[in-house]
């Protein structure tokens, strides 16, 4: 899943974005409304965290953008603005939530879940496929009821893979949803971490569940 956070304070910024990568969140940054209407509207992203107070384009600039381009992506406005007539405008131009500053990052990321899973009809938690139960609100994963511990990006990996079961998905899709928009398109840093993703959910078990599709991509299925 892939978020951007444009919010021009740096600390509330690094706050923000740091607690989603360690979500299993990808995560771009955008520090003025400028910057963040640009990405916004070029780029995909599963879910956008937009201040209100922003230099360049308010937050509400951004949003108008978004939805006048019919862009549809979930947006919850994170603003120090806590006022009613803000709220209002801020629903009313499209926004789908509102989170007042100084707020708890625990319902922040509740929040955010509840919006991915409305807006992308993502199945109920949790997920199976064959033996293999992936719990995206504790981030547990098992197999054959065996606890498999995984780091934070391998975790983004595989839920992105069970969210498109028994769907190819490209290395680009991989990079643009996991992974942030820096990073080098030539990398292979998507099959190092398949293949650590392979030996902690196939290795020992009776049959392979993620399969490579040679010349295109990956599948996950029984």
């Amino acid at each position: 899943m892939r978020a951007l956070v444009v919010e021009d304070d740096a600390g509330v910024a690094g706050f923000v974005s740091r607690g989603l990568r360690e979500a299993s969140l990808s995560v771009d940054v955008a520090r003025d409304g400028v910057q963040g209407s640009s990405l916004a509207t070029t780029e995909s992203y599963d879910v956008i965290v937009l201040d209100l107070m922003l230099p360049g384009r308010d937050g509400f600039a951004v949003l108008r953008d978004l939805r006048d381009q019919g862009i549809t992506t979930p947006v919850i406005c994170l603003t120090a603005r806590d006022a009613v007539d803000d709220r209002v405008r801020g629903l009313d131009l499209g926004a789908d939530d509102y989170l007042a500053k100084p707020f708890s990052f625990s319902e922040l990321l509740a929040r955010i879940r509840a919006l991915i899973r409305r807006s992308s009809g993502a199945p109920n938690n949790p997920v199976g496929v064959g033996d293999l139960v992936v719990d995206a609100v504790t981030r547990q994963v098992h197999r054959a009821g065996k606890r498999i511990e995984l780091s934070a990006r391998e975790f983004a990996l595989l839920d992105y893979l069970i969210r498109h079961v028994d769907q190819v998905v490209s290395r680009t899709m991989l990079l643009e949803k996991v992974w942030d928009m820096n990073i080098d398109p030539q990398t292979n840093v998507v099959d190092v971490h398949i293949n650590r993703l392979r030996k902690k959910v196939d290795h020992g078990f009776g049959s392979p569940l993620i399969h490579t599709i040679r010349g295109v991509g990956y599948v996950l299925r029984a």
